[in-house]
């Protein structure tokens, strides 16, 4: 699976129509949400805001997509096919449309949600999806060290720290690393 760096955006014109395609990170439904409201703010005059999105939530995958008032079928399922074609996950594509006054037929529609889809998605920079795990730690201060050492080769860090008797922490790390983890420090949970 892989996600999306940064925002991205891409236009263009078919038969006078102006189809902008804009894909973004979002971590959940709520933030997927909040964008659309603010793409209908900023773009309160398009005729149509189609989109699709697709989010990886601990039970599994939330995906949703909206035609926003064209034909069944012919702007938000073409966007979330190239979604999933992609293998994305926490991102949203909104293809914004000014109708320009030449009908494109379904057919026509079809086409030009998906190729802008597939073209913002395109020039974006995908990476691969990580999943993180928060693990909490307790340590003697002599292996501090040698945790920070771990941390630093499995991609991992230390948010949050409290020096007592004993050092316990709260450290983030990609959630194919925990058995590194656990091997090195087998008994500070």
């Amino acid at each position: 699976m892989y996600c999306v760096e940064a925002p991205q955006i891409y236009e263009e014109i078919i038969k006078k129509s102006r189809f902008i395609g804009v894909l973004s990170p979002c971590n959940s439904e709520a933030e997927a949400h909040s964008q659309l409201r603010q793409l209908h703010i900023d773009h309160a005059s398009a005729t149509h805001i189609a989109f699709a999105y697709r989010i990886k939530a601990p039970d599994g995958l939330i995906y949703r997509f909206h035609d926003a008032g064209e034909p069944p079928g012919t702007a938000g399922k073409p966007i979330y096919l190239h979604l999933e074609g992609k293998n994305l996950v926490n991102a949203l594509v909104a293809v914004i449309r000014y109708y320009g006054g030449i009908k494109l037929g379904a057919g026509g529609l079809t086409r030009a949600y998906g190729n802008t889809a597939k073209h913002v998605i395109e020039a974006a920079t995908l990476i691969p999806n990580i999943d993180w795990l928060t693990v909490p730690l307790n340590l003697d201060y002599k292996d501090l060290q040698a945790l920070e050492y771990l941390l630093k080769k499995i991609n991992g860090y230390i948010i949050q720290q409290d020096f007592t008797e004993q050092v316990k922490l709260i450290v983030q790390l990609p959630a194919e690393q925990l058995a590194v983890l656990t091997a090195a420090f087998p008994s500070h949970y």
